[in-house]
């Protein structure tokens, strides 16, 4: 029944036949925020709350991990071959030491007799799960009823709800088996292929480094990112760059000049030729002067419009942030690392500003946008954005939001997108400039997603002189729609004006030369006043930054730039949302890669890529950002309940013990030096 408890209404059993309710936390500040949420008057004891039938408790992260092999057998603390695979029947836990004292506080609360209902308040994902999991193994709970609380924000509404709504923690058992086999994955993968891969060349790596020893720390999920690093680096090394030549013509229209780019077309006399750069350029500067001669005779030369399109084009809001795509935007705008602005994002979230940070999907529930009107009316309290929210409300702008593309339940999977709460804003003046930018940006990405789209007049003109072609298009905008919503306060002038960003294609235009173009009809005759040529060179690929190899980990290696296209194709990726900080933040860590603060560049460093090579010689598989992911998705079928746990169990093990078994018998570490001397030709 619901029973009444001071302002806080609580689903709960008759009274007098029930028990007492723990809550458990991931962290001493979110149970901070149950216990507020709940109303009772709590007494503060050594570890955690209690106050008449509830007692708050947390965990401080995790409180139980695996156990090392040697706590199997005290000679496995050893490496040899000879005791590789290491694959147990039983996997091992124990209690972390550091934290023993808090679990021994949780395991006497958890186990008394007195209490019957346990709340899972952990974090409402699968490495919450997990956390909560490996304390109620360890601490050998049976007998009561739990309750899995899964929630969005750290509200009250939303805490509260969450309580009220809370389900059997047997519901959530496929999460679970999930979790535990991603942590079963990477124990066996790690310490398999790092002890094999360490025994079998680690001496080599030492002896060339001039080292006393050299560990070959490998992972799932790591290796491959660090292929990932490399790859790249490889490509810009071996990148020639070509010159190229292009041909610009000045047309006039009226009193206006505009610039027109000579292109091949199929009357050209280049067509077919091999003197081009793909459409639009020569190879070699003779041929593009020999072009601007034969169109120069005479000057002004003599064009006739051939073509003219003019047409709107509308930009649309793009997606909510899931945390990749806010950690890629940090780190442009900010410079701040992946694992800078996940930490940002869950402060924001403890502090009741924004929802749920560790989330992949980018569009709200069905459920979220019918309430959605609150979180916009709290933003009427946030400044920069009032007289905005205000209009949204007053129009009633966010009316049929459920039936646009930011609202799919389908590619929702636990959470979805980050949005601000519109509260907790008296939070807001503790927070760091970066983390208070932070939230504006996310603000503002949310009530773009109200608004219309940005239109603009664009024109395009294909222009004829002696059967050659030359091409000019405008695009000018012409109704800001939600762009006057996504401008920063803080952002640059440049920035402001120009929010959208021209692509290359497009030309300015001045209203003088719109008005000119508006007059232009086909067949019209057009006077070409002048022609020169400008020099180019091809560009290499980009090296990653923290942001876009966050969102190459998303797409499975691919950096893939576009935001719509993204969203289209968007899969299982390399990691989760909650792990890939992490996981970059171990490679710095170990020395595999170099993160440059100013820029947030990455390098891979000497060491990072002769492991590369090692592996690529041994276990190449590791490096393959497509299997990597498979494995991922393969979890998800667990958590879905598409395959068993030990269906997933049998084919880990088999990949482990064949890879294993398969380096022992190799004999390639003296090939091996002559790689690592061309590697280290980069690195003096």
């Amino acid at each position: 029944m619901l029973q009444e408890n001071n302002n806080c209404v609580i689903d709960t059993e008759m009274r007098d036949i029930m028990g007492k309710s723990v809550y458990i936390a991931e962290k001493p500040s979110v149970a901070q925020e149950f216990a507020k949420a709940l109303h009772v008057n709590f007494t503060r004891k050594d570890g955690y709350l209690e106050g008449g039938d509830h007692i708050v408790t947390w965990c401080v992260g995790h409180l139980v991990t695996m156990s090392y092999p040697d706590a199997y057998d005290p000679n496995l603390k050893r490496w040899s071959f000879d005791t590789l695979p290491f694959i147990p029947k039983e996997f091992k836990y124990e209690v972390i030491p550091a934290v023993a004292k808090q679990f021994n506080i949780v395991k006497d609360i958890l186990t008394r007799d007195d209490v019957e209902y346990i709340y899972v308040c952990t974090d409402s994902g699968r490495e919450g799960e997990y956390i909560y999991r490996l304390v109620r193994q360890e601490a050998g709970v049976k007998g009561k009823k739990e309750r899995r609380v899964w929630i969005d924000s750290q509200t009250e509404e939303e805490i509260l709800k969450g309580i009220n709504t809370a389900r059997d923690i047997s519901e959530y058992d496929n999460l679970s088996d999930s979790a535990y086999l991603r942590a079963k994955e990477d124990y066996l993968m790690g310490i398999n292929f790092s002890r094999v891969l360490t025994l079998k060349y680690g001496r080599n790596i030492a002896n060339y480094l001039h080292l006393d020893r050299a560990v070959v720390s490998v992972g799932r999920v790591m290796t491959c990112v660090l292929g990932m690093v490399v790859r790249r680096e490889r490509e810009i090394r071996s990148f020639v760059k070509t010159p190229f030549y292009r041909v610009i013509g000045q047309a006039q229209a009226e009193n206006s000049t505009f610039d027109a780019e000579w292109r091949v077309s199929d009357k050209s006399m280049y067509a077919g030729t091999p003197y081009l750069y793909k459409d639009n350029g020569f190879k070699d500067r003779e041929k593009a002067e020999e072009l601007v001669k034969f169109l120069s005779d005479p000057l002004p030369a003599q064009g006739v419009v051939d073509s003219i399109e003019r047409k709107k084009e509308t930009k649309n809001p793009p997606l909510l942030y899931n945390l990749a795509e806010i950690q890629n935007e940090c780190s442009k705008l900010f410079k701040i690392s992946p694992d800078e602005t996940l930490n940002i994002i869950q402060e924001l979230y403890e502090k009741k500003l924004v929802t749920y940070p560790r989330t992949d999907a980018r569009v709200l529930s069905t459920a979220v946008s019918k309430e959605i009107h609150k979180n916009i009316g709290g933003l009427r309290n946030f400044p920069p954005v009032k007289e905005i929210a205000e209009h949204i409300l007053q129009n009633n702008m966010q009316k049929g939001i459920e039936k646009t593309r930011y609202c799919n339940d389908k590619a929702i999977t636990d959470h979805y997108a980050i949005i601000p709460t519109g509260q907790g804003f008296n939070n807001l003046k503790n927070l760091s400039v970066t983390a208070a930018r932070t939230y504006e940006i996310i603000v503002r990405r949310f009530l773009s997603i109200f608004y219309p789209p940005a239109i603009y007049q664009k024109v395009s003109i294909t222009s004829d002189v002696k059967n050659e072609k030359l091409y000019a298009s405008f695009k000018v905008l012409v109704d800001e729609g939600y762009l006057k919503v996504a401008k920063n306060s803080f952002a640059k002038a440049s920035k402001q004006d120009d929010p959208d960003g021209n692509g290359t294609d497009d030309g300015k235009a001045d209203a003088a030369l719109l008005e000119a173009l508006k007059k232009c009809r086909k067949n019209d005759k057009l006077s070409l006043v002048g022609f020169d040529i400008k020099e180019g060179e091809t560009s290499p690929p980009k090296r990653y930054n923290s942001g876009s190899i966050i969102l190459a980990m998303e797409n499975a290696g691919q950096l893939i730039e576009d935001e719509e296209l993204r969203a289209q194709i968007k899969g299982s990726g390399i990691g989760t949302s909650a792990t890939r900080a992490e996981i970059l933040k171990k490679l710095n860590n170990i020395g595999y890669i170099s993160t440059n603060k100013k820029t947030q560049i990455i390098t891979p460093t000497q060491l990072g890529e002769i492991i590369y090579e090692v592996v690529e010689k041994s276990i190449v598989h590791l490096l393959n950002p497509e299997l990597t992911a498979s494995w991922e998705k393969g979890l998800n079928y667990v958590a879905e309940g598409s395959i068993t746990s030990d269906e997933y169990l049998q084919k880990l093990e088999g990949f482990v013990r064949r890879r294993t078994v398969a380096v022992m018998r190799l004999n390639n570490q003296s090939q091996l030096v002559g790689r690592f001397n061309e590697i280290s030709k980069n690195y003096k």
